[in-house]
């Protein structure tokens, strides 16, 4: 059976291709967490990462256009799916229902 459940690091790497769209590669993803987090991350862990994202059905990738910025190389951008939505949503709920019910934060 494929596992379904996200890692907090596989939570935040989904989060950020969801909110990058169409710029969502690796090396933007990696930026976008050092700058979202205050925590340097090694390209080797989000590439990791990515992979098994995508080996669970929550990304997708294809090939970009070459870009000049690149040499005329292409980027690999990553593409939420359905399955990624409704992980990061069951992961959400979870959260949420589990603050709800801490008492330092729930107002009792």
């Amino acid at each position: 059976m494929k596992e379904t459940r996200l890692g907090e690091f596989e939570e935040v790497i989904l989060l950020l291709v969801g909110i990058l769209t169409d710029q969502a590669y690796a090396m933007k993803l990696a930026e976008e967490f050092e700058q979202q987090s205050g925590r340097s991350v090694s390209i080797g862990a989000v590439h990791s990462t990515l992979e098994r994202l995508r080996e669970k059905g929550f990304l997708t990738s294809e090939m970009g256009q070459p870009t000049a910025e690149r040499g005329g190389r292409r980027k690999r951008l990553y593409r939420i799916t359905a399955e990624g939505q409704q992980a990061l949503s069951a992961s959400r709920d979870l959260r949420m229902n589990l603050w709800s019910q801490f008492p330092a934060f729930s107002g009792q």
